[in-house]
C-alpha cells in the first residue's frame, strides 16, 4: 500500500549545494563511516540492523557474494522478525486480546521467510496458489494458512479447501464458484465442514475510504441466511476486512462494523470465534522525522534546475509511503485497541466481550530490518545535457514498490580496484539502472557521493525486504531475476526459492 506523505512541520527548506560536500567521517571504533561515501540531497538516513552494519563494514563479504551470486542481491538475515511480532503481541496482551499474526508472504517471496514465521510461532498469509502450495510443501500446518488473493481461480480455491487453510471469501461470484467445486465430489473429495472468513467491504465515510475488496454487510447477512450453520459444507470462523492506508481509527471504525456483522451471524446460528483487519500496520525506515520534514520542504521548492533539482529533472514525487512514522507496530495497535466503540468501551473490550480473537496480516513492518539489496557499479556516464549518472548492474522494479521512490540513502561500499581511496571525483548523480528506457532510475534523487564512485564500488539499499525486492521484480530483457541468500548457521546460503523461479542465472541451491 502506498499513501501521501503528511505534510511536514516546517524547519526551512534545504538547498541541494554542491559546495557543501561532507566530509568522511570516522566511526567509533575508527573505521569510516558507513554513510559518509553517499548521502541524499537532503539526506535521508535509514536505520541500519546491526547485522547490516556488519555485511557493509566488509567490501571483501560484499564483493565475494557478488562473484558467486550475481548482481543486484538480496540479502536477508531474518533475525528482527520475532522482535517485531512481539511489539504486536505484547501490545494486545496488555489489553486482554488474543492476537494471531499472518505474516503476509507477497511482501517476500523466499521460503527462508516461511521457515522464519514458523520458527518465530507466526501463522502465514497466502496470495496465490504458488504460495499455498510452497507453504504446504514446506509443511506448513493448514491452521496456520490464511488464504486472501484477491483473485482466486479455482485451482487455488480447490487447494485452500482440500488443504483445510482458512479461505476468505471476498464475494459472492467467489461464495458461489466454492459451492460449485463443493457440489462435485471428485473435484474437492471428504465430507468435512471447510474454514471460510468473509471479507467485509466497510462502509465509506469521512474516515474509512472506499475498497475494492469485500461485499457490504447486508450482503453478507443475506448470503448467510440460507446457509445452514450446522449443516452446511462451509463454517463462518471468522470476518476479514483489508483497508487502505495507516490509519488507526480507521481500523477501529471498521472494526465496529465487523462486529455489528459478528452479532448478526451469531444470531442466525452461526459461530465466527475472529475479526481479521489484514494488513497496513506501520513501520518506520528512518529515526530523524527533522530529516523527513527537511526532505519534504526541500521537495517543494521549485527554485532547481534540470542540473540542480532534488529529483530527476525536478519532477515531484505525488505517491511514496510514509518512510518516516512517529506511531507503529506496537504503539499503532495499542492505539486501535484503545479507540472508543461505545459509551465508556473501546476495540478491546467489544473483542473480549465477545471472546473474539484478533487477527492480522502485517507484510513491511514483520520484515522491518530483515534485508538489504546489493548491486554493482557498472559505469559512471551523464546525460548529454550534463546531469551525472552511475550505472548499476540492477534495474528499477528490483528496487520497488507501488510508490514513486524508494526514499532511503543507500550505502556507498568501496569495493572496485582502488577500494582504499577513490580515483574519482565528487560528484552529485542519479543512480540508474540496466532497462532501455530514458528514466530507468533506481531512485529519482539525486545523491552525494563526496569521495567518488570507482567501477566495481557497490551501492548497498537497505532495509528493502518487505516488498521492496518482490513484489514488481522483472525479467525484462531476458536479465536474470535477483538471487537471494539467507543467513545460515555456516554463513550465507542461497534460498530455495531460487530454484523454482523463471530464468535463475545459477545452478539451483544445493539446500
Amino acid at each position: 500500500m502506498t499513501a501521501s506523505p503528511a505534510s511536514p512541520s516546517p524547519t526551512g527548506p534545504i538547498q541541494p549545494d554542491s559546495s557543501a560536500a561532507p566530509s568522511p567521517a570516522t566511526g567509533a571504533a575508527g573505521t569510516l563511516d558507513l554513510r559518509s561515501g553517499c548521502q541524499g540531497l537532503p539526506p535521508l538516513t535509514a536505520r541500519l540492523e546491526p547485522w547490516m552494519r556488519e555485511l557493509l563494514a566488509d567490501p571483501v563479504a560484499c564483493r565475494d557474494l557478488l562473484e558467486e551470486h550475481g548482481s543486484p542481491l538480496n540479502v536477508h538475515d531474518f533475525s528482527a522478525l520475532p522482535r517485531n511480532a512481539a511489539e504486536l503481541s505484547d501490545a494486545a496482551a496488555e489489553q486482554g486480546v488474543d492476537l494471531r499474526i499472518f505474516v503476509a508472504r507477497k511482501a517476500n517471496k523466499t521460503l527462508g521467510l516461511m521457515t522464519a514465521a514458523q520458527n518465530a510461532g507466526l501463522g502465514l498469509d497466502m496470495g496465490s496458489e504458488r504460495e499455498l502450495e510452497q507453504a504446504l510443501e514446506l509443511g506448513v500446518p493448514a491452521q496456520d494458512i490464511v488464504v486472501t488473493a484477491a483473485i482466486k481461480p479455482a485451482p487455488l480455491l480447490r487447494l485452500a479447501l482440500t488443504s483445510g487453510a482458512m479461505l476468505v471469501l471476498d464475494n459472492l461470484d467467489e461464495a458461489a464458484a466454492v459451492d460449485a467445486l463443493l457440489a462435485s465430489p471428485s473435484s474437492v473429495p471428504a465430507p468435512t465442514r471447510r474454514p471460510v472468513a468473509l471479507r467485509l467491504a466497510p462502509t465509506p465515510s469521512e474516515i474509512v475510504g472506499p475498497t475494492r475488496f469485500g461485499e457490504s454487510a447486508r450482503t453478507w447477512r443475506e448470503w448467510a441466511e440460507s446457509r445452514d450453520p450446522v449443516q452446511d459444507a462451509l463454517r463462518i470462523d471468522g470476518i476479514h476486512f483489508h483497508l487502505h492506508g495507516y490509519d488507526p481509527l480507521a481500523r477501529a471504525h471498521a472494526l465496529a462494523e465487523a462486529i455489528e456483522l459478528v452479532d448478526a451471524l451469531r444470531a442466525l446460528g452461526h459461530r465466527p470465534r475472529f475479526i481479521d483487519i489484514g494488513g497496513g500496520i506501520p513501520m518506520s525506515y528512518l529515526d530523524d522525522p527533522e530529516e523527513w520534514a527537511a526532505f519534504w520542504n526541500a521537495h517543494e521548492d521549485r527554485t532547481g534546475t534540470a542540473d540542480s533539482s532534488l529529483t530527476w529533472r525536478g519532477e515531484p514525487l505525488r505517491q511514496v509511503y510514509p518512510y518516516h512514522q512517529q506511531v507503529v507496530r506496537g504503539q499503532w495497535l495499542a492505539e486501535f485497541l484503545a479507540a472508543e466503540m461505545a459509551p465508556e468501551s473501546t476495540a478491546a473490550d467489544a473483542l473480549r466481550e465477545r471472546g473474539l480473537e484478533l487477527r492480522c496480516e502485517p507484510g513491511r513492518s514483520m520484515l522491518d530490518g530483515c534485508g538489504l539489496t546489493l548491486a554493482r557499479v557498472i559505469q559512471r556516464t551523464a546525460t548529454s545535457d550534463g546531469i551525472p549518472l552511475i550505472g548499476l548492474e540492477m534495474n528499477r522494479t528490483q528496487c520497488r514498490s507501488t510508490s514513486d521512490d524508494f526514499l532511503v540513502d543507500p550505502v556507498l561500499v568501496r569495493a572496485g580496484a582502488s577500494a582504499s581511496q577513490s580515483t574519482s571525483d565528487p560528484v552529485d548523480a542519479f543512480l540508474v539502472g540496466a532497462y532501455c528506457i530514458e528514466a530507468e532510475l533506481i531512485q529519482r534523487r539525486r545523491l552525494r557521493f563526496p569521495g567518488g564512485v570507482d567501477r566495481g564500488d557497490i551501492v548497498a539499499l537497505p532495509n528493502t525486504a518487505g516488498y521492496l525486492m518482490h513484489i514488481l521484480e522483472s525479467a525484462s530483457h531476458q536479465i536474470p531475476l535477483a538471487s537471494n541468500v539467507v543467513q545460515a548457521d555456516r554463513g550465507w546460503r542461497r534460498d530455495r526459492i531460487d530454484a523454482v523461479s523463471p530464468l535463475r542465472p545459477w545452478a539451483d541451491p544445493a539446500s
